[in-house]
Parts: C-alpha cells; sequence; structure tokens
C-alpha cells in the first residue's frame, strides 16, 4: 500500500527539498516529499525504499540533549552511528534545547539522554512511550519526579559508573604523590630550597603495605583497591551501607568511623552525599588522625568541614589532595591556595575529554538492551534509596539547619 502511495505522487515532489529531518515525518508526508530525494541520492529502488521507511518508522525515538557536556565528548562516532541505527534521534545539538521543543519531543519519546531534564510529574504524564532517562551529567538530577518514574516503571540511569577507572586512576596518583612529597618538593626546587637526597619524616611515606583508609566504599573505592593490590596495602573501610561480603572480595576490614580516623596512614573520603554525613569530617574527625595522615578528597566536598580542613593543614597534622571543593569555581583568595602541603586540583579527576566517551558507550550499551526486552546493566539503576538521599543531601547543602 505504501509503494503504490510512493508511486502515486513521484511526478508531482519538488526537485530541491532539504534532508535533515528525512526520517521524522509520518508515511504520507514521507511519500509526498522525500521519495526523490532518498531515491536520487541513494539510487534505491522503490522496493527498497518502501521496505526502509517501514523498518525506521518502528524505530524508538531518542531525545539527545547533553549540554553543558558536548555529544564529541560523549560519543565516540561509531557509538553515535549505533544510536542512529537504534533510534529516531532528536535535537541532537551541542546548546540548551528549550524547555518546549523538549516538551512537544516528550510526548512520543522512548528515551530521554540530558544532563539535567525537567521532567516533574505533570509533564511525564504526557508522555506515551517514555521507558528510560538517561543522565550524562554524572549523578541523578533533582529536577525529575523519581515517585512518578518508579510508579510508571522508567527506569532512570546515572553514567556516575563511567567515572569509576578515571577516579580511582586520580586516587591512587594522590597517594604516590602526596605519600613521597612530590609537589611539595618541586615547589621547594624552584624556589632553590630543595632537599637533596632528603625526606620530611612526619609527611613522606612510601605505599607499599601501608594502612589505606576509605570513608565510603562504593564502585570508585573498589576500583581504587583493585589498583592498590600490587602495593600489598591494608585496607579499613567505613560504609554502613555495604554487604560485609563486598568488603571481603576486596580484602578490606570493615571499621568504624574513630578507627578509620586513627589507623590509616591515607585517608580517602570517597562516600555519596547524604543528609547525615554532611561535614561528617569536621574538627573532631581531624582531632582523631595521627600526625602525618595524608587526606584524599576525590568524591564531594560535602563531606568534608572545609573550614576545618584548611586549619588542619596549616596546623600541619595532616597533609592533602583535594580535587572538589564547596564552591567551584573556589574563590581565589581563599587561605588553601596559600597552604603547605596541600595538592590542589581543579575538579580534574575525571576531566579527561576522550575518556569520558565511555558514557557514550553505556548509553548506547543500555537502550540497546532495553530495546531487545532485557534490563539495563550497564549505568547505574535509580532506586528510592540512592535518589532520596542525594535530594535530601542537595537540601542540606543549600541549607545546613536542615541537617
Amino acid at each position: 500500500m505504501l509503494a503504490e502511495v510512493l508511486a502515486e505522487v513521484l511526478a508531482e515532489v519538488p526537485a530541491e527539498v532539504p534532508t535533515e529531518m528525512l526520517w521524522e515525518v509520518p508515511a504520507e508526508v514521507f511519500a509526498v516529499v522525500w521519495v526523490p530525494v532518498f531515491q536520487q541520492k541513494f539510487f534505491c529502488s522503490m522496493e527498497a525504499l518502501c521496505q526502509k521507511v517501514e523498518v525506521t518508522m518502528e524505530k524508538p525515538i531518542a531525545i539527545l540533549s547533553p549540554h553543558f557536556r558536548t555529544i564529541d565528548e560523549l560519543f565516540s562516532q561509531s557509538d553515535l552511528e549505533r544510536l542512529s541505527e537504534l533510534c529516531i534521534v532528536k535535537w541532537a545539538r551541542d546548546e540548551p534545547i528549550p524547555q518546549e521543543v523538549f516538551e512537544s519531543y516528550l510526548e512520543t519519546a522512548h528515551f530521554v539522554i540530558g544532563t539535567y531534564p525537567k521532567l516533574n510529574r505533570e509533564t511525564m504524564e504526557k508522555t506515551k512511550n517514555l521507558k528510560a532517562i538517561l543522565e550524562v551529567a554524572g549523578a541523578f538530577p533533582t529536577e525529575i519526579d523519581y515517585e512518578c518514574c518508579f510508579e510508571r516503571g522508567i527506569e532512570v540511569l546515572s553514567c556516575a559508573p563511567a567515572f569509576r577507572k578515571l577516579l580511582a586512576e586520580m586516587m591512587v596518583g594522590f597517594l604516590i604523590s602526596g605519600g613521597r612529597g612530590i609537589v611539595e618538593e618541586h615547589e621547594h626546587f624552584r624556589k632553590g630550597s630543595e632537599h637533596w637526597l632528603g625526606e620530611d619524616e612526619v609527611f613522606d611515606f612510601t605505599l607499599y603495605h601501608q594502612s589505606i583508609g576509605f570513608l565510603g566504599f562504593g564502585s570508585i573505592a573498589q576500583e581504587c583497591a583493585r589498583l592498590l593490590e600490587p602495593f600489598g596495602c591494608k585496607l579499613l573501610a567505613y560504609d554502613p551501607w555495604l554487604p560485609p561480603d563486598i568488603l571481603a572480595t576486596y580484602k578490606a576490614t570493615p571499621c568504624d568511623l574513630d578507627t578509620l580516623y586513627q589507623q590509616s596512614r591515607a585517608l580517602i573520603i570517597a562516600a555519596s552525599p547524604t543528609s547525615e554525613n554532611f561535614q561528617l569530617v569536621n574538627h573532631n574527625a581531624f582531632s582523631k588522625m595521627k600526625v602525618g595522615t595524608f587526606l584524599v578528597l576525590i568524591s564531594r566536598a560535602h563531606l568534608v568541614d572545609f573550614e576545618a580542613l584548611t586549619d588542619a593543614i596549616y596546623a600541619k597534622k595532616i597533609r592533602a589532595a583535594i580535587d572538589v571543593f564547596p564552591q567551584e569555581p573556589f574563590p581565589v583568595d581563599h587561605r588553601i591556595r596559600q597552604a603547605p602541603n596541600v595538592i590542589l586540583s581543579a575538579h580534574r579527576a575525571a576531566a579527561l575529554y576522550r575518556g569520558r566517551q565511555a558514557i557514550g558507550t553505556m548509553v548506547v550499551d543500555d537502550i540497546e538492551s532495553m530495546i531487545d526486552g532485557q534490563a539495563p546493566t550497564a549505568m547505574q539503576k535509580a532506586s528510592p534509596k540512592t535518589v532520596y538521599q542525594r535530594i535530601a543531601a542537595e537540601k542540606v547543602v543549600a541549607n545546613p539547619a536542615l541537617k
């Protein structure tokens, strides 16, 4: 039937029409407008064209709006081609999508790929086909009505696991650099005050066979533990949410906070933010640490009282490496910028441009799985516990009185 429609209108189609929206129109419009363009460009038969139209029109729709990131940053060419083969891709631009355009696409969309999509209950109740929201910023967005998603069986997926290896690598880099005083001695050398064959007996240490503590032992800390295996470290972990068998897998010893503070030669802050752990590492915590403890802050500044941390550095109680800050960009006049014994990094642990293309691979893998009727496995699935803890934590950061 479609072939007959196409045949009837071939002679009436304008000679030149744009092709960028080729597969995004109903069959009747396609027949009138696009057939000659397609045949002229691809030299296909009417039968092949009809088959292509029928297959394409069965494709699910994916809205791709990655701003503040870019498409090239997130997707390799091969993954972008895979996505286009699986779905009709709407928007697919680096600039922000206007909310009214987003909502017009959303009515028939199956997948939303974005950084901070605004999806309240009223908006989602207009959708007919929505199967999944795939965030590409790195954490579950707060602008989504998760209760509505859970009620309707809409998956909300986070790309956070894509950063696991990059952050774990940075952790090990910090541990080696901080333990051996590489940055500190580099600065001395630039000033002409280097210590030939010297060692800082308080702060310098070898990573081999040291006690390394983890405050939080999720996927990033677990990857770090795997990288530390050749060093034979003794691993301590405080993570009340984690089953003991997972800790045992990585030969990590569970412990309470006091033990973690007192026995760790190096302490890595790797927990996700919750309303309960806001500024958990405070003056009291620093008072329990050994002199010379090396602290690595790489998850969220939410967990640390930053002024207490700065005080501990200036008091020569600890050395630190810091990749995340309570305010970003960080004030240029803050005293930690002039502090000794600290490595400062401008939220760069996952900043490798091409390294973030792992996100695109995960997105396409999970979309393909869902199209095939399988559960998504590459990205992190939202659950009531994980997302409600995050939302509560965001509120505490905005208003500490809520703690």
